[in-house]
């Protein structure tokens, strides 16, 4: 008798290391589902992440979109004001040039020189109207 209890005591110790290790691994899978519920938030808060950077990177699309069309839009309005300003840069040379040859035909030539006041303000009314004309076209 002295054989079967020593059988049945080893068999209580077996139950009982079988229980504290069933035991152990119920803690370690609670801590497993509670790290799968951690992640599962940390995934959503990660998609919704996702969905309001590509909301935000349509968004910068559009408005680079739109700079660009307004860039656009105003180098093509300086270039026709860069155009407009050179032909009135070289009609004002014109002038000037045309201005310089009366000056050197009056000390050259017989003539008198014309008075000076005079060709100032035929020059200043020649340049309202040049850019009466000028305000024209643009408006």
């Amino acid at each position: 008798m002295n054989f079967g209890f020593a059988i049945e005591s080893m068999v209580a110790v077996l139950l009982l290391l079988t229980i504290l290790y069933c035991v152990r691994l119920n803690k370690q899978l609670q801590m497993l589902k509670a790290d799968e519920q951690s992640l599962r938030a940390t995934i959503s808060e990660l998609v919704t992440a996702t969905e309001i950077a590509e909301r935000a990177i349509g968004g910068l699309k559009q408005t680079v979109r739109e700079c660009d069309e307004t860039l656009g839009e105003r180098l093509r309005n300086a270039d026709g004001i860069s155009s407009e300003l050179a032909r009135q840069i070289e009609a004002g040379e014109d002038i000037m040039r045309r201005m310089l040859g009366v000056v050197i035909a009056a000390r050259q030539g017989d003539k008198p020189a014309p008075d000076p006041k005079a060709v100032v303000a035929a020059a200043h009314t020649f340049t309202e109207r040049v850019l009466a004309r000028a305000s024209g076209r643009a408006a």
